[in-house]
């Protein structure tokens, strides 16, 4: 009687322990999606449903259905800004995707020094965005008292026109925000690369490779995954590209340096038409939307596989 008793005690205090714990789980998780719906769930709604709708200001009037959308991909400006959002996307991938690569097998082979090398090559990455960009456009300056044209005046060069150039104020632009990413990337992959078995590392040095050779036939293979993921979240991340052209370029030289999410700020806030915004907002959402899909696709793939 005892023991029946005993179990039914021992059932009920582990059931009392599950719930408790379901509670406890769910006031930990309230506050963070209390933040969810307020700044990214009921905001995205919103401008779905306001670019539907003719605004006065940031109040809807009455709703006139897809005409939003028709004027701002009959806009001129559209199809430009596009192809300068998709070249941002292009030389981050040319630029800004390996060194952080390379960067972390160069770390991970180091045996003196590691920690404070890291230390070092992680500073750009608590400078905030903005900070940055001001930075580099002083380096950018097209005058003699730009640093970069102090060192082509040294080498006895012409000063360069830097961000002025349209045909590769982007290139320079992107090359200032690989400088601020790239720490926290290395950092991944870093972490990625301790995962690695390092008897494979031994047998590679034992057969007489080196670190191009380990690079390629032992690190390559082991983060693979990793580095298609991060692949995937970079295009995701520099399509949504709006600070560094403000705070840079203004957009200029004549609109060479604009992009999808620097018009979508215009829209907002220059040039208050804000059912226009809404809408490239949410053209943007949706393109964004199917990228992260094809994210998660992949990351399923790839822990599937593993």
């Amino acid at each position: 009687m005892r023991n029946k008793n005993d179990g039914r005690a021992k059932k009920l205090n582990r059931g009392g322990f599950q719930k408790r714990t379901f509670i406890t789980s769910w006031l930990f998780a309230v506050p963070a999606l209390i933040l969810m719906y307020l700044f990214i769930w009921r905001p995205t709604v919103m401008g779905f449903v306001w670019s539907l709708f003719k605004m006065k200001g940031y109040s809807p009037t009455y709703f006139i259905g897809i005409k939003n959308y028709v004027e701002v991909m009959k806009d001129t400006q559209f199809i430009p800004l596009f192809i300068n959002t998709l070249e941002y996307v292009f030389w981050s991938l040319v630029v800004g995707f390996l060194p952080p690569v390379l960067l972390a097998v160069v770390v991970n082979e180091m045996v003196h020094f590691k920690q404070k090398i890291m230390t070092l090559l992680y500073l750009p990455a608590i400078i905030p965005a903005i900070a940055v960009s001001l930075l580099w456009k002083q380096m950018y300056d097209p005058t003699e008292i730009g640093l970069l044209n102090m060192i082509l005046v040294k080498f006895g060069m012409s000063p360069y026109q830097w961000l002025n150039d349209a045909h590769f104020t982007i290139l320079w632009i992107v090359v200032s925000m690989t400088w601020k990413s790239f720490p926290g990337t290395m950092l991944l992959y870093y972490s990625a690369l301790q995962g690695v078995n390092q008897e494979l590392y031994e047998a590679a040095t034992i057969d007489g490779a080196g670190i191009l050779k380990r690079a390629w036939y032992v690190t390559r293979p082991q983060i693979m995954g990793v580095l298609i993921l991060n692949f995937v979240r970079q295009i995701i991340g520099v399509f949504q590209v709006m600070e560094q052209p403000l705070a840079m370029t203004g957009g200029g030289p004549d609109g060479a340096s604009a992009s999808l999410g620097y018009q979508l700020y215009k829209y907002g806030f220059v040039t208050q038409r804000v059912g226009h915004a809404m809408a490239l907002g949410t053209i943007i959402f949706v393109v964004l939307i199917f990228m992260t899909i094809f994210y998660f696709k992949l990351n399923r793939k790839l822990e599937e596989s593993l």
